[in-house]
């Protein structure tokens, strides 16, 4: 089992990744594989062609999904959200029934509104969103100060140990014959006569 935990950040080595390194270490300790992308910072250096391949392909393989972006104007940064674009638009099918979860960091406000933008990828493609104990957000400007909010910081471990189990729960579905069900065509209302 894995799951691919994706960086929204300018900043390689920031608030998110500390956030998305906190999930990592309960998934990792849970026997669950995970690696970080940044794709905040590939998608500001331009790159957001190789950046959308490299994780496409990514997701063929993996079981698992967590965004996490800083919140900049309240919200997700431009990057994550260009990046999200792209990747849905090629990678749908491949995304589609893996559970998913979201993370949001910021110095003082903002990240609710940021959570629900993210979490709208993954319902409008059928992903089971994984929760905590409460929204999933950290404060701070800086990495050392994400690790000194306590509440933040049990909030990622509690998401870490909630994937791990929804993973291991499909994995003893599936292996138990509760069949994934099964994507219809879409329908398209205009609402427009």
């Amino acid at each position: 089992m894995k799951v691919l935990l994706l960086n929204g950040s300018r900043r390689e080595n920031g608030c998110i990744f500390t956030a998305l390194g906190e999930v990592a270490k309960e998934l990792n300790a849970a026997g669950v594989d995970t690696e970080i992308i940044n794709v905040g910072k590939m998608v500001f250096d331009g790159k957001v062609n190789e950046a959308v391949k490299e994780v496409a392909e990514k997701v063929k393989e993996v079981d698992g999904f967590v965004v996490g972006s800083p919140v900049y104007y309240a919200s997700p940064s431009g990057e994550i959200l260009m990046f999200l674009d792209r990747l849905f638009g090629a990678a749908e099918a491949d995304l589609r029934f893996k559970p998913a979860a979201t993370i949001a960091s910021a110095r003082r406000g903002g990240t609710t509104a940021t959570l629900d933008v993210l979490n709208k990828y993954f319902l409008f493609n059928q992903m089971p969103l994984v929760s905590s104990r409460y929204w999933n957000i950290v404060h701070g400007g800086k990495p050392e100060e994400v690790l000194r909010d306590e509440e933040g910081m049990q909030i990622m471990h509690t998401l870490g140990k909630n994937m791990a189990w929804i993973l291991k729960s499909i994995e003893a579905g599936k292996n138990g014959g509760v069949p994934q069900p099964v994507a219809e065509e879409k329908v398209f209302t205009n609402f427009i006569r």
